[in-house]
């Protein structure tokens, strides 16, 4: 195979790859415009320590971890908005304060255990502060639960941030081109 088209399909199978980490076992909703990888913001500056990644349920009614668990300076953190949007939700789920934030196009992200002085309807943008981190989620480490949903479905918060693809290494010579 000429050096030409050895990369054309090697772009091809790249471009083709899942937009948002492992291809999901949940059938997939709606498409909806998805923001390009690594375009957002960590909500923790600087770049923080993932704990716990995303770990789907094989089906939407079994145990998963349905986010990131992203380790804090300390408690009490400032957690700021990954990309602008609209609160759609502050209050306490079961035992803990969450705050969700509409970011448009079917994305909405969620922190918990997020103490926050906004208020549904406000409209926050990148880099704004949502609130702090509140004690207990991850035991003595402090740390802040990141949720996102596209539709229905949930995605894998760090494909927003970072580019999960895999790397293709290309030969750097091919025998016989030339």
């Amino acid at each position: 195979m000429k050096a030409p088209a050895l990369l054309a399909i090697t772009l091809l199978a790249a471009a083709a790859a899942p937009l948002y980490g492992a291809p999901s076992a949940v059938p997939p909703g709606p498409i909806l415009a998805a923001p390009a990888r690594g375009d957002w913001s960590w909500p923790l500056p600087p770049k923080p320590v993932v704990l716990r990644g995303f770990d789907p349920p094989e089906k939407p009614w079994m145990r998963g971890h349905r986010g990131v668990d992203l380790r804090t300076a300390f408690d009490g953190a400032a957690v700021t908005s990954p990309e602008s949007g609209t609160v759609s939700f502050v209050g306490v789920v079961v035992d803990r304060p969450v705050i969700t934030i509409d970011h448009g196009g079917g994305l909405r992200s969620s922190f918990e255990p997020v103490d926050s002085g906004l208020a549904a309807g406000a409209r926050v943008s990148k880099g704004d502060l949502i609130g702090t981190v509140r004690p207990g989620h991850c035991g003595a480490i402090p740390c802040v639960h990141w949720g996102v949903r596209r539709g229905e479905d949930y995605i894998n918060p760090l494909s927003l941030v970072t580019d999960l693809r895999p790397s293709v290494l290309l030969p750097l010579e091919v025998p016989g081109a030339g």
